[in-house]
């Protein structure tokens, strides 16, 4: 356990202390595109925060290598794990890094995507085997061709869908930091009735991504200094997808005994890590292909853009979509270390989504609220827009009065008018 805690700790600080420098890059480069009507925020802020993000995974990866538990797990998977992400990371950061800054088109970024899942597969992290219940004929393994097709599929849906939720502040790095907690917990928790060095793999990358995210969060929440782009977006997309990837082939009947529906936990955990992306990435797509344009066509469809439309404001926005993250990816991982019937499922989803309509629906609170009004007549409430404030002039009449008259404004040697710092009046 304190292993897991030293390498989140490591990448969280590396990736916080890089975040600054690479800021300052993004911006002297011009990393930092005007504001297109989609945008929520109001100033041109700089990308490339991914940059320091895939420095405190490196450095989290190679210490989880060093150290005796997770290095020995790591070691002996078979996979080599830690120079599979690292140079799949780092082929997927460059694309997201051409992306941010020039530019690139989607057939091209979807290669890249394509690539660094190949990078993966190349390393032996591919799903080598879907539990299924005995009715349904059991574990199914997988020959090396589908092994291999389905594995670049699940990495690049995940990328996507991590990318297409990542929309406001914080919010891409905060749902990928709450769905690697619940992949963390869950594979802790198998571990208890298993062992295998695939677990503690999968438990050592998610405490590694934990870290990347909790450490670049603080300069990513609303009022964001930074976004971490597509070079972030894909990539923390990638490393949840190889964490998904290592803990889904478990043998079901060696966890037979730690609840009612063992054989669904390895299907259900991801899926419940990802309920959020993949609602957003699949609404996306039927909607913009309903009316004609490609799925990855740009629009203000999203959740995040719904939620803002109808009142809540930005940090609130971010707020209400972390706990739907949390309350779907908690609740199916708790429910896998205590025994419940499987009709339990449907209830729970269920009181989620009335849950989740109840947050998401503002105005049934009653009239006059704080939500009540419309957007434009109720401004964010939470703090400065993105990016640099804008010089705020002096609004009240008297100080307007004690102003200097521009014919009788003082002049420098070089002809400039010089207004006194304490004007006095005339």
């Amino acid at each position: 356990m304190r292993e897991y805690l030293f390498m989140a700790l490591i990448a969280a600080a590396v990736t916080y202390l890089l975040v600054p420098l690479v800021r300052r890059f993004a911006i002297r480069i011009g990393a930092m595109p005007e504001i297109r009507d989609r945008d929520v925020h109001t100033t041109p802020t700089p990308r490339l925060g991914g940059l320091a993000m895939y420095g405190g995974l490196v450095v989290g990866l190679l210490l989880a290598g060093q150290l005796t538990h997770s290095g020995e797990a790591l070691a002996g998977t078979g996979a080599n794990p830690v120079p599979a992400l690292i140079i799949a990371g780092g082929l997927i950061t460059f694309t997201g890094f051409l992306d941010d800054w020039w530019g690139m088109d989607a057939l091209i970024k979807l290669a890249g995507q394509i690539a660094a899942a190949g990078v993966l597969v190349f390393f032996d992290m591919r799903l080598t085997s879907i539990p299924l219940p005995e009715s349904w004929g059991g574990s199914t393994s997988l020959d090396y061709t589908l092994s291999t097709i389905i594995t670049i599929l699940v990495v690049v849906v995940t990328i996507n869908a991590v990318n297409f939720v990542d929309g406001l502040d914080g919010l891409a790095a905060g749902i990928v930091c709450i769905a690697g907690m619940a992949t963390w917990a869950y594979s802790i928790i198998i571990s208890q009735d298993i062992t295998g060095s695939n677990i503690t793999a999968t438990a050592a990358i998610a405490a590694v991504l934990i870290g990347a995210c909790l450490g670049f969060l603080p300069h990513n929440f609303h009022p964001a200094k930074i976004f971490m782009g597509d070079t972030g977006a894909m990539l923390i997309g990638l490393v949840l997808a190889s964490s998904i990837v290592t803990v889904t082939p478990v043998d079901t009947s060696a966890i037979v005994e730690m609840n009612k529906f063992p054989v669904l936990l390895p299907l259900l955990v991801p899926a419940a890590v990802l309920v959020l992306p993949l609602i957003d990435l699949i609404t996306a797509v039927v909607r913009r292909t309903s009316q004609g344009l490609s799925p990855f066509a740009p629009d203000r469809g999203h959740l995040h853009h719904r939620l803002m439309d109808i009142g809540h404001s930005h940090r609130r926005s971010v707020l209400i979509m972390y706990a739907w993250t949390f309350l779907f990816s908690f609740g199916i991982v708790g429910m896998s270390r205590v025994g419940v019937p499987v009709l339990l499922f449907p209830a729970v989803i269920v009181l989620a989504l009335a849950v989740l309509v109840l947050m998401a629906l503002p105005r049934w609170r009653g009239r006059g609220g704080a939500h009540a009004a419309p957007r434009d007549d109720n401004p964010d409430d939470d703090g400065p827009p993105t990016g640099p404030m804008p010089p705020i002039l002096p609004q009240d009449p008297q100080v307007r009065r004690q102003a200097p008259p521009s014919d009788g404004a003082r002049a420098s040697a070089d002809g400039k008018p010089v207004i006194p710092a304490f004007p006095s009046r005339s």
